[in-house]
């Protein structure tokens, strides 16, 4: 399994509290992820993807056992296939996602 601090420390400093977590409210409750019209564009564009239903992508990235999942402060980083996928923690809206 990846080192969380490396996996994520071009997101979090090494003094911020995160942590990773395996049987957490993300996974229990991905029927709830979605994206605005501009989060698609968004995520589309920063990750080239070719595909027509992004939540679908992100929930399926998000399950995927090689999934290292951290919740830091309001959100949730999933960090999977080379990119990092940013979940708002209360309202599970994919805020954005990044190539690593």
């Amino acid at each position: 399994m990846l080192n969380p601090e490396s996996v994520l420390s071009k997101i979090f400093r090494k003094e911020d509290d995160c942590r990773m977590v395996t049987d957490n409210e993300l996974i229990k409750n991905l029927d709830k992820l979605h994206t605005t019209d501009l989060g698609v564009v968004r995520i589309k564009r920063n990750l080239s993807l070719e595909t027509e239903d992004v939540v679908l992508w992100c929930k399926e990235k998000t399950e995927s056992p090689e999934a290292v999942i951290i919740r830091k402060g309001k959100n949730w980083y999933v960090d999977v296939g080379g990119s990092v996928i940013t979940i708002n923690a209360h309202s599970y809206t994919i805020i954005t996602a990044h190539k690593k």
